[in-house]
């Protein structure tokens, strides 16, 4: 891996993380049509560690009350009534889809999952999802009203996202839309949702990513270190701005964005200027 593919790929993590429009199939896509090779599963779960320490970061009030109030509710029965320590137990039920199935199709998301047909191709059609859900979802309840039901088909919905191109905010704020609640609640629970599967990801993918001969590009100690750097700097930034977005604009931008670019690859594809595997 070349230096240049190391700021890239940092920088191109680092927008598209927070956006629904698919940080992983970007990274495919990127690496491919510009560097002619595939940055790697293990590259990808790695810089996510950077974005997700910018949620950490963003988020740090909340995310220290929420465990704070999870620990104090073991032994405390009134805290247990409060809105904190259940959407805690929503975080982490809603963590539990992704971590089952990223174990038993490890293997699948690391090389057949990473298809740029496929990768077109769920652009697309989560993109028009996504648009539907805007559509025709209520979005009238805020995250005090969020419930187990909504936590677990949210988790569901974030599991989508272990082929490239579905999209881990995306597939999360779809299924929030579609259940109700508004876009900012969807948005920050998708947020809070990611940070114990993407941690576990990138944590168990550090050994893969440097592994010789193994898939995807082969970055340096030093290159990693920076790609995930610059990833959560960039993803800090896109954090902030996509809070603000939604809470004016509809995702309606990111829906037309994800059916443009899914068609541009497929055509990329179809003559033959980019390879599909």
């Amino acid at each position: 891996m070349t230096w240049v593919e190391v700021l890239v790929l940092g920088i191109v993590q680092g927008l598209t993380e927070f956006l629904p429009i698919s940080s992983s199939g970007h990274l495919r896509i990127v690496s491919e049509l510009f560097f002619d090779a595939d940055a790697g599963a293990s590259f990808t779960a790695v810089t996510q560690l950077g974005t997700e320490a910018a949620v950490l970061i963003y988020f740090a009030k909340d995310i220290g009350r929420l465990v704070a109030t999870w620990f104090r509710g073991f032994r405390d029965t009134e805290v247990r009534r409060t809105a904190d320590y259940r959407l805690a137990w929503y975080v982490i039920i809603g963590s539990i889809p992704i971590g089952v199935l990223g174990l038993l199709f490890a293997d699948q998301i690391r090389t057949t999952a990473r298809n740029l047909w496929l990768i077109a191709t769920t652009l697309i059609v989560f993109g028009i999802l996504l648009g539907l859900a805007e559509r025709i979802g209520r979005q009238r309840r805020s995250m005090d009203q969020l419930t187990g039901r909504d936590a677990v088909a949210m988790g569901f919905a974030q599991s989508l996202a272990l082929i490239p191109g579905v999209s881990r905010s995306g597939g999360t704020i779809t299924a929030g839309l579609f259940l109700g609640l508004d876009r900012p609640t969807a948005v920050r629970f998708s947020f809070l949702l990611a940070i114990p599967a993407v941690v576990a990801s990138g944590l168990s993918e550090l050994p893969e990513v440097f592994e010789e001969g193994g898939p995807g590009l082969q970055p340096t100690g030093i290159q990693m270190v920076v790609a995930t750097l610059v990833a959560g700097v960039v993803g800090y930034a896109c954090i902030a701005w996509l809070l603000r977005f939604v809470e004016r604009h509809s995702v309606y931008l990111f829906v037309w964005y994800r059916i443009a670019l899914g068609c541009l690859v497929l055509g990329l594809l179809a003559t033959g200027v980019i390879d599909a595997t």
